[in-house]
């Protein structure tokens, strides 16, 4: 498995295809619908199609159906269509996603009087990030603006994206293997690496975008490698393999 695709230079992906080894790309985008976001990929040169790819939303939207949920939206506005089929009506639980500039206080109160008048309170978070990197620097993510619910709320969200288990399980299920059988690469220490790790893979972090030298003393969780770029992680499976 791969973190977010759009840190994943071309020529990587190309030679995992070449290979017989099963690809899937597992990200926390919630700003573009999976659609979108694959088209853009393309449109840059990436050999990838939308089934490849596991993202929260087209996840949440199953889990909301299953359990007769109508959600309160806070999310972005470009992930919304994701949400097209769900009834909205009434909402009886609250779905947050990396907003961005839409989490206002204005916004963030509307979704915290939502949770506050129900009798059982069901918050949902599409990933719980501390912060992701833009070409701009670094940014608060949607994990900062879940724990301020949590907490002003007394309740506990549900994590449907990286690192829950729930998710990574669901990739493995698609690809017909165990987790023994899988690696997961990424930048995220937290949410790639331990995620998978917890789930029963290996997960190897690149020092690219969220890395930082700390991580290499993290308290927590141990990288079962660490490589300078995707390519050498990509030679690193190759030249494991049958061991």
């Amino acid at each position: 498995m791969l973190s977010d695709p759009r840190k994943a230079p071309k020529g990587s992906s190309f030679i995992l295809k070449a290979s017989d080894l099963q690809l899937r790309f597992c990200t926390n985008e919630t700003q573009a619908t999976r659609e979108k976001f694959v088209a853009k990929l393309q449109r840059l040169g990436f050999d990838i199609s939308v089934p490849e790819v596991f993202s929260p939303a087209p996840a949440a939207t199953a889990v909301l159906k299953e359990r007769g949920l109508r959600p309160h939206l806070l999310v972005y506005d470009g992930v919304l269509p994701e949400f097209d089929s769900v009834d909205k009506t009434n909402p009886n639980c609250v779905v947050i996603g990396d907003a961005a500039e839409n989490f206002s206080y204005e916004n963030l109160n509307e979704a915290f009087r939502v949770l506050i008048g129900l009798e059982k309170p069901v918050l949902f978070s599409l990933g719980k990030g501390r912060y992701y990197k833009e070409t701009d620097g670094l940014k608060l993510d949607v994990g900062a603006y879940m724990k301020a619910l949590e907490y002003a709320c007394d309740l506990e969200a549900e994590v449907i994206g990286k690192p829950s288990t729930v998710f990574f399980q669901s990739v493995l299920n698609d690809m017909g293997l165990q987790p023994h059988e899988v690696m997961m690469i990424g930048d995220d220490l937290v949410n790639d690496v331990g995620g998978a790790q917890h789930c029963g893979m290996k997960g190897v972090q690149v020092r690219t975008g969220k890395y930082r030298p700390s991580d290499e003393r993290h308290p927590t969780v141990t990288a079962d490698g660490t490589v300078d770029n995707l390519a050498q992680a990509v030679n690193m499976i190759l030249s494991q393999r049958g061991h």
